[in-house]
């Protein structure tokens, strides 16, 4: 099913460079280890995880992606075969070990992190020269949060990642709080503790219908191209193909559309009220821009902002 092409163009003339699954799966898995953050928006973790002798296996790579969410990828080097299953199996580990991964997230990335994790869908991320019919068909039986990613190296250091198909399963609905007396209540397997925080979805349906009309209208705009996804996090809503091209959030007091982009501030005209370069604030979503739409004006005026994020431009 990949169907990825690169050209070399020389003097109007277009030759196909041909490319192939990489030369070894641990190649495959180092490189995108070494590179994890910029070219899938996951933080890493740790490498060859053991599961211990219940689950009996090693985990190819354990991440946190740029949502909060919990990741594990698995890599082959041609098509699939049981990485889905695989990742699957992984998954229990993952369930009945939280803790476990809570501390490696501190002991790797500091405290923030470890207290900002997302347990509500954990993601599974398959990394395959190719997949099939039957894998992507396959990925609507399962009630889990999938990405299925294909590569095709072309030599010359030129690398391709394509999401060949994605499901988001079905979240929990809301995130666990990381306070030992919220622990105490709850199993440690359970992926979610302690008492809820108002959810993003709760933010949407206390919005007046007007800024329910001006966000439907932002929606049709992100997901204009078939392959960006919509998911929704704990605090915003996520648009994404492999990594996050916007969020956005509720404020219904404001009648505000809180809306980040990954587009670069420095070439954009910050204008006070509408745009702002939010790359050394701490705020709630990803990009480093940050647009405020209050009507169908500010909306209009991000549209060209919001088309190059997407695109990726």
């Amino acid at each position: 099913m990949n169907d990825l092409k690169l050209f070399r163009v020389t003097d109007g003339q277009a030759a196909e460079v041909p490319g192939a699954a990489a030369a070894l799966e641990r190649h495959l898995q180092t490189l995108i280890e070494r590179n994890m953050e910029p070219m899938l928006g996951i933080r890493f973790l740790a490498s060859e995880y053991s599961t211990g002798s219940r689950h009996r296996g090693r985990i190819d790579s354990l991440g946190l992606d740029e949502n909060g969410n919990p990741v594990i990828i698995e890599y082959k080097r041609s098509n699939c075969k049981a990485v889905i299953t695989q990742a699957l199996s992984y998954l229990s580990w993952l369930r009945d070990h939280r803790h476990e991964f809570e501390s490696l997230v501190k002991e790797r990335l500091g405290d923030d992190a470890a207290g900002s994790i997302d347990w509500s869908n954990p993601r599974l991320v398959c990394i395959a020269g190719d997949f099939t019919s039957h894998d992507t068909n396959a990925l609507e039986e399962i009630d889990r949060r999938i990405d299925l990613v294909s590569y095709r190296d072309f030599g010359g250091g030129l690398l391709a990642l394509q999401l060949v198909a994605s499901v988001t399963g079905s979240a929990a609905p809301s995130r666990s709080s990381n306070t030992p007396a919220n622990r105490s209540a709850h199993s440690e397997g359970s992926w979610v503790a302690g008492p809820t925080v108002k959810s993003v979805r709760q933010f949407y349906e206390e919005s007046p219908q007007s800024l329910r009309d001006l966000y439907a209208d932002l929606d049709a705009m992100l997901i204009s191209q078939a392959d960006v996804q919509k998911e929704f996090q704990l605090h915003y809503v996520a648009y994404r193909r492999i990594k996050n091209v916007a969020t956005v959030r509720f404020q219904p007091r404001s009648h505000t559309l809180v809306v980040r982009l990954a587009v670069d501030p420095d070439g954009v005209e910050l204008v006070e009220g509408f745009a702002r370069d939010v790359r050394n604030i701490g705020c709630l979503g990803t990009g480093p821009l940050e647009l405020r739409i209050r009507s169908q004006g500010d909306l209009s005026r991000a549209s060209n902002l919001v088309r190059q994020s997407v695109d990726g431009l």
